[in-house]
């Protein structure tokens, strides 16, 4: 069943609900018009979205009781005994048409005919009324007595004296519908499934829930950190850590919409948009399914809608120029939707004629927002990156679509001001696409606690690429600077670095770098990779976002406010604008991976691993398949039968222990272990490692005297490295057969 036919047979039920309680009040107040407002509304309602979805037997029987109601309504009809007891009919037919569809997806077959024209039927009393000279009317309905005789009695006459009625119509029940019906309607449930399984909440009733969440995770934080030398704690404290984690998995998920809700919106603007602009557009949209946090759903309708605008307008060429290069006329719009971790991305992508850097670079220096000089020593990259400048446009004149300069400006502001980010990429004659990334939530994010000034603050996990350590012995070599730039050689890459308490405290008296251990956290803003560098490391922790005051945001350097485990206050740092206030730049190598794009190689040769140690031996993890890495006390692990497995942001992670590396909790339940978890295809697997020791580039191997490649393995840091199969570790039994294995592991052992 599609979400848009399982939400009508919600809507309808409910309805129905509400004529039936109706219905029943209507006996004992029948001249009530907002009771009988109220029940043509329901069937009316039914009948309009029936017309949409293609279900004709459903809409031909809720038309035969609108008549009837509007008759009622406006008081061209008494609400009779009879009469209500056909509208309780219609209302058991429309039901039984609804639990059908639901069941088989169809309406079944047509068995309505008779139920329709008793419901006519009800009518002719009200078709039949005394015109304004009630004795002509009378004599002439005398000769059709035998077709309707009905017109007899007026119904306001039928109550005080019943047996003088003489249609069947208007006495007593109604005739019982085919039998083949009847059995239908018994083999169908009494009720609606799809009604019961939903329940309508206020979003200002799911908000106060994740503020109380919120509130319970910070609860949490401090109850796990005052009792964690208590060992008569320890079993409480972790069951308040995994019954905290499965209550906000479950409210965040209750505040989860699909994103189909702002893409069903997409294909009428496109469709307006490309007629008016004299373009041919195909709309592609993918991962609709997909799904995101209300309240981020409705903040992006407006980013997205500009987005798109600008693909149709700057983007698509018209037909002619795409014939002229080599092109197909139509042009083609894609929408596309997916989660990676705890973000969602939506791309918006064209294949029309790109941007031109150069256009871009003349644009900036005529509005005057760069020089002359710096344009030219500025990378593709950060060209690019002043589309998303106030007021910036290249359009030559401006129109009723564009030229104004708020378009993508509007973009990057929105989106950042929930969190996310937004990523561009373009090559010329090939296309664009403008990447938003978006958290999946903002009440309650992952983040990294760091130190520097002596106070704490929160890096949120999701710009962090790695942890580097530097010695204050090797400072000093490690560490280089030019031009008073600070720069760090990660796998020889030049990495600029920021040190956040110059950062803070400008001009204040700072240690220098050889006397002291430097922590480098590598962040990724906005493709502009660098290394923040602190004073010290704490656990990581799921902090609860609270927002600045005005005073605070008028720092820039700052995202939010939380409050750590231990009851300190903490400032959330905003990687994004910490790089701009301390001028980190593009690097080159980055422009060189953006120009590239899609050509970029896939081999082991140009790929990078995560090197552990597992049993006594390294083993290589491809980078690209590392979600997060988990360290914590053994004790967190779980079987089922025999197998490991780690509760995981509610779900079930079946962790690999190739190394025995859990065998410590024979002598310490506490003791930390780490876990690497990673991403195989659709799922997602952890592996447990003794150690992590360094990311690193792979190289090919080859048997020798041929040039066919050895797969399994790769050369890292000049040694031969075995590459962890992911796709090795199994998936989890089902319960039964889990089961099963653990009572034959039992009987083995006994």
């Amino acid at each position: 069943m599609d979400e848009l036919t399982r939400e009508f047979l919600i809507e309808s039920q409910e309805g129905l609900d509400r004529m039936e309680r109706c219905l029943t009040e209507l006996e004992t107040r029948p001249g009530d018009t907002a009771l009988l407002a109220e029940i043509f509304r329901s069937v009316h309602t039914i009948k309009g979205t029936t017309g949409f979805l293609g279900f004709k037997r459903l809409e031909k029987l809720a038309h035969s009781g609108e008549n009837l109601l509007g008759l009622l309504r406006d008081g061209k009809l008494e609400a009779t005994a009879p009469v209500i007891t056909g509208l309780l009919h219609l209302l058991d037919g429309l039901r039984s048409i609804l639990r059908i569809i639901e069941a088989d997806g169809n309406e079944g077959d047509d068995a309505d005919g008779e139920l329709i024209a008793q419901l006519d039927e009800l009518q002719v009393p009200a078709k039949s009324a005394p015109a304004p000279k009630p004795a002509p009317v009378v004599a002439e309905a005398a000769p059709v007595a035998p077709a309707a005789p009905a017109a007899e009695a007026p119904a306001a006459a039928a109550p005080p004296q019943p047996a003088s009625v003489p249609a069947p119509a208007a006495e007593a029940a109604l005739p019982a519908e085919p039998a083949e019906k009847d059995a239908a309607r018994a083999r169908a449930p009494q009720t609606s499934s799809a009604a019961e399984s939903t329940l309508r909440v206020d979003v200002a009733l799911l908000n106060r829930m994740m503020n109380l969440v919120g509130e319970l995770v910070l609860t949490r934080n401090q109850v796990l950190q005052a009792t964690a030398a208590d060992p008569n704690m320890t079993l409480l404290s972790r069951r308040l850590d995994m019954v905290t984690a499965d209550l906000r998995e479950s409210v965040m998920k209750a505040r989860m919409q699909p994103v189909s809700n702002v893409f069903s919106k997409m294909p009428r603007i496109v469709r307006d948009l490309s007629q008016s602009l004299g373009k041919h557009v195909k709309l592609q949209m993918e991962g609709q399914e997909t799904e995101l946090d209300k309240s981020l759903l409705e903040a992006i309708k407006d980013p997205l809608t500009h987005a798109v605008r600008n693909s149709l307008d700057h983007g698509i060429e018209k037909p002619d120029v795409r014939q002229a290069a080599g092109k197909d006329a139509e042009g083609t719009l894609r929408l596309r939707a997916v989660q990676e971790g705890s973000h969602v991305i939506i791309e918006v992508s064209d294949d029309g004629a790109g941007i031109s850097h150069d256009k871009i670079r003349a644009k900036a220096i005529e509005r005057g927002l760069v020089t002359a000089e710096r344009a030219a020593q500025l990378g593709e990259r950060e060209i690019l990156q002043m589309i998303f400048l106030p007021g910036f446009s290249t359009a030559a004149a401006v129109t009723n679509v564009s030229g104004r300069g708020v378009g993508m400006d509007v973009v990057r502001t929105n989106v950042e001001k929930i969190g996310g980010k937004v990523e561009l990429d373009s090559r010329v004659g090939k296309g664009t696409t403008v990447r938003l990334r978006i958290p999946l939530t903002l009440a309650i994010i992952p983040a990294l606690i760091v130190r520097s000034v002596q106070q704490s603050f929160a890096l949120p996990q999701g710009a962090l690429s790695e942890l580097v350590h530097v010695s204050a012995e090797n400072s000093a070599t490690l560490i280089e600077w030019i031009d008073n730039a600070p720069l760090y050689r990660l796998r020889g890459k030049l990495l600029p670095l920021v040190f956040l308490d110059r950062l803070l405290v400008p001009g204040g008296v700072h240690r220098p770098v050889d006397q002291r251990d430097n922590f480098i956290a590598v962040l990724d803003a906005d493709g502009r990779q660098y290394g923040l560098v602190v004073d010290g490391l704490a656990d990581p922790e799921e902090i609860v976002v609270k927002p600045l005051s005005s005073a605070l945001k008028g720092i820039g350097l700052y995202s939010g406010a939380t409050v750590l485990g231990n009851g300190e206050l903490a400032l959330i740092l905003d990687p994004g604008a910490i790089a701009m206030k301390a001028g980190v730049t593009i690097s080159g190598e980055e422009e060189k991976l953006q120009a590239t794009g899609d050509e970029a190689l896939t081999d082991n040769s140009a790929a990078e691993f995560l090197l552990v140690e597992v049993g006594g031996r390294n083993a290589a993890v491809p980078l690209v398949d590392v979600l997060r890495i988990e360290q914590i006390p053994v004790s967190r692990i779980e079987y089922i039968g025999y197998r490991p497995v780690l509760n995981f942001e509610g779900q079930l992670l079946p962790v690999e222990d190739s190394g025995s590396v859990l065998n410590v909790a024979q002598e310490n339940p506490e003791a930390p272990i780490i876990v690497v978890v990673c991403r195989d295809n659709g799922r997602q697997v952890g592996i447990a490692v003794h150690h992590v020791l360094d990311v690193a580039s792979g190289a090919d191997l080859f048997e020798a005297g041929s040039s066919q490649r050895t797969d399994g393995v790769t050369l890292l840091k000049n040694r031969v490295t075995g590459i962890v199969n992911l796709g090795g570790v199994s998936a989890l039994p089902a319960v039964e057969s889990a089961d099963h294995q653990w009572n034959e592991l039992a009987e083995s052992v006994q």
